[in-house]
């Protein structure tokens, strides 16, 4: 199993956004990605770091995979716990439900701010 840390950011909510994900396998770093998104929100750019993970372990063939996020609307949401209101987070949690179903293992697991570094 994968170990996936995602994250996103923005400097204004909306302002100039970044996605930080990295990869793990047996407690060793497979591979970490970090990248600006542009003008987004907080919760757009938690998304779009999930987006780019699944398809980043898609391409790397991974078939189970464990999410860790600090962000407690994207894990609420996933869980079908919380309803997607916003328009453009109903058309990333498609794009994510769509490639989550793509792996024989997901989990999700929310976790502290500090522990997603």
């Amino acid at each position: 199993m994968l170990e996936i840390f995602i994250d996103g950011a923005s400097k204004g909510n909306p302002g100039e956004a970044s996605v930080g994900i990295l990869i793990r396998q047996d407690g060793k770093v497979v591979k970490a990605i970090s990248k600006t998104i542009g003008l987004a929100t907080n919760n757009v750019a938690e998304y779009t770091a999930l987006l780019y993970a699944l398809a980043e372990l898609l391409a790397m063939n991974a078939k189970k995979i464990k999410i860790h996020t600090d962000s407690a609307l994207l894990y609420n949401q996933l869980l079908g716990r919380y309803q997607v209101k916003n328009d453009l987070l109903k058309t990333l949690f498609d794009q994510a439900q769509e490639l989550g179903r793509k792996f024989e293992d997901i989990q999700i697991v929310n976790i502290p701010r500090e522990k997603n570094k």
